[in-house]
């Protein structure tokens, strides 16, 4: 029995027993709400072209006739189900499978293989699954993966959505679906400036992430007619983040200049020197930051760490915006005080909230957060493999210009390979965040 059948018996025996919906029927693609459909999104129309407003995400319905006229379509999905990342990988294969009763047809073949989280656990695992007669593969997970199959992968000629951020990997066949910096970074930044913030600043971890992280902030910022007055990088096992919070504050630059302000208003001895004088008598520091808004973008306990130091060395959050990157896409950042408030670009969360609440029903545990590829990968192999069979896979479907709805919201792929997301906006809350600016529901037209 093909491997997609056994996946979904197995998917449909655990919904009955925990879900009251019967998805045989309802066949919910989790794009906001049970009975929406995994869909191709219409195209925004051009910029002076005398048209009404875009028409909403038009669905496709789930178990159409295969355009394989009767064969099976056999798509590899590379995963590490072994290795140190095997959690991952399973969680993705999982959410695959849920896909599958979702999305696809009887024609349809998912053909899991074993990375084993190594380049050469990739190979082998592309080699095998070209050998089944794979016409399209998913994954695999890890830039080093990406790289060893990528040339496999275009010798058989065959298209490759891999999941890696490495934008180098992407290109000549390959296409990347997954989380990069560079659309939350522009996403975030257009809007803070959006709401007045015209200078901004960086505290990065010194990694390649960081690094792509401040080039990207560099462009946004440029892009918008703001600019980047200052950076600062830390290591990314360090313990102390006190100095380098300290440079970012000019905090001895500004504790002097208030010790300067302080002399001269104490020798004028008038009325209102006095008043001013109590007026800084709770101030640690004098004079302007240089900076409206700074980005932080590393996660959870580094992020906290140092997040804490910002207004101890006197960044008021109250004046200054934090702003963060998908790594804040995560919960309980609010239990850091100085983070609420803070903005982040993601996924829009309902979408995403179903798919969570859907896995634990049936696997009994919370997702990973890249669990959602896995899904959103399946799904839109399964929504093109319906094309005739010459066309079905090849890098103009995959780069429909109009786009893909999945979990994590629509997204489509550039002709470079490289992903774009419609991303919201969401500001940090005690008990979680809210969406500050919502996700479109289209893409515009690509530039020509």
């Amino acid at each position: 029995m093909p491997y997609s059948a056994i996946c979904r018996r197995s998917v449909a025996r655990r919904l009955a027993a925990t879900c009251a919906v019967v998805f045989a029927l309802a066949m919910p693609a989790l794009l906001g709400g049970c009975a929406a459909k995994y869909s191709s999104v219409a195209t925004a129309p051009a910029p002076l072209q005398a048209a009404p407003a875009v028409a909403p995400p038009q669905a496709i319905e789930p178990a159409a006739p295969s355009a394989a006229t009767g064969d099976q379509v056999h798509v590899a999905l590379l995963l590490p189900l072994s290795g140190p990342n095997a959690g991952i990988g399973r969680a993705m294969l999982d959410a695959a499978q849920i896909a599958l009763f979702d999305i696809a047809d009887e024609h349809f073949v998912l053909l899991p293989r074993d990375t084993e989280g190594t380049p050469e656990g990739a190979g082998r695992a592309a080699t095998a699954a070209i050998a089944d007669h794979a016409e399209l593969i998913l994954g695999p997970l890890l830039a080093g993966e990406v790289e060893a199959v990528k040339p496999l992968a275009r010798q058989a000629g065959i298209s490759m959505v891999a999941f890696s951020t490495a934008d180098q990997l992407a290109g000549d066949g390959t296409f990347l679906l997954s989380f990069p910096p560079r659309p939350s970074v522009n996403r975030v930044v257009a809007f803070a400036r959006e709401r007045g913030a015209m200078r901004f600043a960086a505290l990065a971890p010194a990694t390649p992430y960081g690094q792509l992280v401040v080039e990207s902030l560099r462009a946004a910022a440029n892009s918008v007619g703001a600019s980047v007055v200052q950076t600062e990088t830390y290591e990314p096992g360090a313990t102390d983040y006190r100095p380098v919070v300290r440079r970012l504050a000019s905090f001895d630059e500004r504790r002097a200049a208030l010790a300067r302000t302080r002399a001269q208003l104490s020798a004028a001895g008038d009325e209102a020197s006095r008043q001013a004088l109590q007026r800084l008598a709770g101030s640690e520091t004098a004079g302007d930051l240089g900076f409206d808004a700074v980005l932080l973008p590393d996660g959870d306990g580094q992020l906290k760490a140092v997040a804490s130091l910002l207004p101890y060395f006197d960044i008021d959050p109250g004046k200054v915006r934090f702003l963060g990157t998908g790594l804040w896409d995560e919960p309980g950042l609010g239990t850091e005080p100085a983070l609420v408030g803070g903005w982040f670009a993601a996924p829009p969360p309902a979408p995403r909230a179903e798919f969570e609440r859907r896995f634990r029903e049936l696997y009994n545990q919370a997702p990973p957060r890249l669990a959602t590829l896995g899904y959103d990968a399946t799904a839109l192999a399964a929504i093109l493999a319906r094309k005739p069979r010459s066309i079905a896979f090849t890098p103009e479907s995959l780069a429909d210009p109009s786009g893909f709805s999945g979990v994590d919201g629509i997204f489509r792929f550039r002709p470079d390979g490289l992903v774009e997301r419609g991303l919201a906006v969401l500001e940090i809350d005690r008990t979680g965040s809210r969406i500050v600016s919502p996700a479109p529901e289209s893409f515009e037209a690509p530039a020509t």
